[in-house]
């Protein structure tokens, strides 16, 4: 049997082995039940620099020098997204607490037709920026909506989630972490 012949007919079985490799790799990286804990290279550093008009206010801007001084929970939302609307009903109920200032970021969304979601479904925060064309979601890594950072008082990003708030992501990620922002 010549040399080639003999590597024709091992190469399916590499290839058969390769593929079976790739796909334990991919189960073994998957095996995190919390996919929805994204690394954010944000966390630990100072929130990125913005000044973004005001939802209700559209003439008025506010940035982040404004919002230092306090925590925050920083919402990435928009009218066109339906896990916002998911987690609309959590994010109200946890806004009712006082406990921390709700920021609404409103992405990529028409004014009338934020204004409308929000007088639709209620309004949880308190304040709603608006980014019409997404500008400053490349500096704070935002892929998609809905997102949630924490920033504390010294305006260092210290927490954030992928995917809409539920109960669990609320009780098991936000509040722990904004327990350590406030030192208790």
């Amino acid at each position: 049997m010549s040399t080639n012949a003999r590597r024709s007919r091992w190469l399916p079985l590499a290839v058969f082995g390769l593929v079976a490799a790739l796909l334990a790799a991919g189960v073994w990286l998957s095996r995190n039940p919390n996919r929805d804990a994204l690394p954010s290279p944000l966390i630990g550093k100072p929130a990125p620099e913005f000044s973004l008009p005001v939802l209700h206010a559209p003439d008025y801007t506010m940035g982040t020098e404004d919002l230092r001084g306090q925590p925050y929970v920083l919402n990435v939302w928009g009218s066109w997204c339906p896990g916002c609307r998911d987690e609309h009903p959590v994010l109200t109920e946890f806004a009712e607490t006082r406990r921390v200032r709700l920021v609404g970021y409103n992405w990529k969304d028409e004014p009338g037709d934020a204004l409308r979601w929000l007088e639709q479904f209620g309004n949880p925060y308190w304040l709603v920026l608006a980014d019409y064309e997404g500008r400053y979601a490349i500096d704070w890594g935002i892929y998609g909506a809905p997102e949630t950072f924490l920033v504390d008082g010294e305006g260092i990003v210290r927490w954030k989630h992928v995917g809409p708030m539920t109960e669990d992501s609320l009780r098991n990620g936000l509040i722990p972490a904004l327990a350590e922002v406030e030192g208790r």
